[in-house]
């Protein structure tokens, strides 16, 4: 039963923390915050993570993780590679849903300078899971030839991430929606 409990509290800390991630970035990750959130002692999450530094990296390496299976579920799903790009923006739609977040890894990206190196690998990998996925999705729909899928793949990422920053900006959900539209319209991605 101790184990148990133990696995709760850190998932509780992983999530106040992709939280706190998502709203404030990497600098707004407070162990003092954390512990209140989780209903903890601040000293406890010592306990779980020995300092700010491994639990950024632990909550960027679940968030990439996160992403790969949901992505690998979209291509389940779906018809077609076609259908799976179609669905792609939804995920980024899905933090901005949750109070005008955006996501994390975008977050912690414009923290650049500040991130210890393990946090800044796992939210470049970040990155590298998206990039590669849609350029599977982009060879295997024949939108492109292997050789130009990943600087598109990059595009799609950078211009899908981009339209999430702008709507946040303004706390209009409805902007991110017509960026992506007009993505579509551009042929960047399917429509």
């Amino acid at each position: 039963m101790a184990a148990t409990l133990k696995a709760n509290v850190r998932e509780a800390i992983l999530a106040a923390a992709r939280d706190a991630a998502m709203a404030y970035g990497y600098g707004g990750i407070n162990f003092r915050d954390l512990a209140e959130a989780v209903g903890i002692k601040a000293a406890s999450i010592n306990y779980y993570f020995a300092n700010k530094a491994l639990l950024g990296e632990a909550i960027a390496r679940r968030y990439w993780e996160d992403i790969a299976r949901d992505l690998e579920s979209i291509s389940v799903a779906t018809q077609s590679p076609i259908d799976a790009l179609k669905q792609y923006p939804g995920i980024f739609r899905l933090s901005l849903e949750r109070d005008n977040r955006i996501c994390l890894s975008t977050f912690m990206a414009t923290e650049h300078d500040e991130l210890p190196e393990p946090v800044l690998k796992e939210v470049q990998t970040f990155a590298d899971v998206n990039t590669a996925w849609l350029s599977k999705q982009l060879v295997a729909g024949k939108l492109v030839e292997p050789t130009d899928s990943e600087s598109r793949a990059r595009a799609i990422y950078a211009a899908v991430a981009g339209a999430q920053i702008i709507a946040r900006s303004r706390s209009d959900i409805r902007l991110f929606d017509s960026l992506i539209e007009s993505y579509q319209k551009a042929g960047l991605l399917p429509n």
